[in-house]
């Protein structure tokens, strides 16, 4: 790490300007872990349009995210401011430096939806909501848990009683910790990855959900609802896909935007009379027709789902669908 004598007047300038800022949103949020019990959320998303990263605060860590923007440093200078703007974070918000992990977030092209950036398979328990929950700041771009959802997930919870609820692109299953903690007679959790399944798994357990009425399923959600027995039906799921995904055990790749709606209707015919879907996405350019979709009735809450220190108030869209 270069002693700030070494850095030129500007960058310092921006760490100075970055560090005012974490400041003032962490006194802002200071009500957060004391008052609300959040202890899992954004502090700082691209606030400085030259600093253009995002700050999310898991408990006594930070997990800082850089997105791509046009700059004039050499690779070693953004290296190094790189490690600058970590350090000031860090300092600023009086969190150690081996706690503050830093990822790069290229724009996405159509691959892999969850990009790993290293391979330490370190995991660390945080809680949200009374619930506990592993989270990965080390490895991937994603953690393990999403905190945009947040808001989301307590909607669920507070419907999900005597519920048969489905979880699909179930990523590591905190829906169904969430909808098992509402009192849910059961859940049903898939992802085609099995590593996302087992995560699902072992959060699932932390939290004492254990038995043969909390079922998983490694395999392509559309692959699910093609073989599925029309003899169980849903009273409610969380259907929260991917922009785009492939994998070489599916023979048809995943785009959001051609995908969703024939799969929402033929997810429909698995879902009980009056049952709910909450349906969400995170691509900012989808269009979405309800008239498409054969619902009773379908209506966006995205001003509800996205937690309100969220400044990218598109940082997702959801609707909830009735059938």
């Amino acid at each position: 790490m270069n002693n700030r004598s070494s850095y030129s007047e500007k960058t310092l300038e921006q760490a100075n300007l970055f560090a005012t800022r974490l400041t003032k949103r962490a006194r802002h949020l200071r009500r957060y872990p004391t008052r609300r019990g959040i202890t899992c959320y954004r502090l700082y998303e691209r606030d400085i349009p030259e600093i253009p990263l995002v700050v999310d605060r898991y408990e006594d860590n930070l997990h800082i995210t850089e997105y791509e923007r046009p700059h004039d440093r050499k690779p070693d200078e953004h290296s190094d401011w790189l490690d600058l703007m970590a350090k000031t974070a860090g300092e600023t918000l009086e969190i150690p430096i081996e706690n503050v992990y830093l990822k790069k977030r290229e724009r996405q092209r159509g691959t892999k939806q969850h990009v790993k950036v290293a391979e330490t398979d370190s995991r660390i328990e945080v809680q949200e909501g009374g619930l506990k929950f592993l989270v990965n700041l080390a490895d991937y771009v994603d953690t393990g848990l999403f905190l945009d959802h947040r808001v989301t997930r307590q909607m669920v919870r507070e419907v999900a009683e005597g519920k048969n609820f489905l979880n699909l692109f179930c990523y590591t299953g905190s829906f169904s910790v969430y909808a098992a903690a509402g009192g849910a007679a059961k859940t049903t959790s898939v992802d085609l990855s099995k590593r996302y399944i087992e995560w699902s798994k072992v959060n699932m357990r932390r939290n004492g959900f254990e038995g043969p009425e909390h079922q998983y399923f490694a395999i392509d959600a559309v692959q699910f609802i093609n073989e599925h027995k029309s003899d169980e039906l849903y009273d409610l799921v969380v259907f929260d896909p991917p922009t785009f995904s492939n994998s070489k055990s599916t023979q048809n790749d995943w785009d959001v935007q051609t995908c969703a709606v024939p799969f929402l209707n033929q997810l429909l015919s698995i879902v009980s009379p009056g049952g709910v879907i909450y349906f969400s996405n995170n691509f900012r350019g989808f269009k979405f027709d309800p008239a498409e979709v054969s619902a009773s009735s379908i209506h966006e809450i995205s001003n509800q789902t996205v937690p309100e220190e969220y400044r990218n108030r598109r940082i997702h869209r959801c609707w909830r669908i009735v059938k």
